[in-house]
């Protein structure tokens, strides 16, 4: 997701600064950056004048100071309040006074993370969707600390990206999570009691709703581990039944099946 909302930024021109834990992952990151730019410029969907100022305007690094002087900094870590918070507690301590803090987290809590920033005004959530480039929709999280000011900003930032806003208040899963979860939930339900196979499922959603992917290849997309973060997070926020995990969802990221990223979910990448 982060390299994904760095190659959304950069390719609307503005300069973008990449954040990675260590050198090797951040060289792997900004290389497939650069690919799917040069893909892009290829193909037609990026001026070649466009393509040239994103790739110039594309830095990276490992330091947290070096994001200092950035006027808007958009945190995609894992899906770990823990990790997070001390990650607002960094950026906080090093970014300057007027730079707005924003989090892509797809379930925890906003008034957490600007809790732990220390300039609470200036935290907001921004939920790209993945891929970033592709789907247009940015939820904000406005917490009840988050100013005027800030939305502001990030509402103006968000439409020269060219995306799709809609706002909602910080509460668990936000609007499209709160409905997408359960929904994933309860069509693995019915793959784990034999109902109907996933391929099935997924058709039905598709051939009957109008989706254009199936619940089970959207966890696959997602990642079932992330999504049984995801869960859990909501499930602490409301206590909801139908936000717990299936077993067979655990079952399968015990046995290291992730979905896209792993090769294999509830259905098979490796091919």
């Amino acid at each position: 997701m982060g390299a994904g909302i760095a190659e959304l930024c950069a390719s609307h021109g503005y300069e973008v600064r990449v954040l990675d834990v260590d050198q090797q992952r951040l060289d792997k990151g900004l290389a497939a950056i650069r690919r799917r730019m040069a893909r892009e410029s290829k193909r037609g969907g990026l001026a070649q004048e466009r393509y040239e100022a994103a790739i110039n305007g594309l830095k990276g690094t490992v330091v947290v100071q070096d994001l200092s002087e950035c006027d808007l900094v958009i945190e995609a870590a894992f899906e770990d309040l823990a990790t997070k918070q001390d990650l607002f507690a960094a950026l906080g301590g090093v970014c300057k006074a007027e730079a707005i803090l924003a989090s892509n987290t797809s379930s925890l809590s906003i008034s957490a993370l600007a809790t732990a920033s220390g300039r609470a005004e200036k935290v907001i959530g921004l939920h790209f969707f993945n891929p970033p480039a592709v789907l247009r929709l940015v939820e904000i999280i406005v917490a009840e600390s988050t100013s005027q000011d800030t939305i502001d900003v990030a509402t103006a930032f968000s439409d020269s990206v060219d995306r799709v806003v809609v706002r909602v208040k910080d509460t668990p899963g936000f609007i499209v999570n709160r409905l997408l979860v359960p929904f994933i939930f309860e069509a693995i339900r019915m793959v784990e009691s034999s109902t109907a196979t996933a391929k099935h499922v997924d058709e039905a959603c598709k051939s009957g709703l109008g989706h254009a992917m199936g619940p089970l290849a959207t966890a696959d997309l997602i990642g079932l581990d992330t999504l049984i973060h995801v869960g859990e997070s909501m499930y602490e926020g409301c206590g909801e039944p139908s936000l717990e995990a299936p077993t067979m969802l655990r079952d399968m990221v015990s046995q290291g099946n992730l979905g896209r990223k792993s090769g294999k979910g509830f259905f098979d990448y490796r091919g």
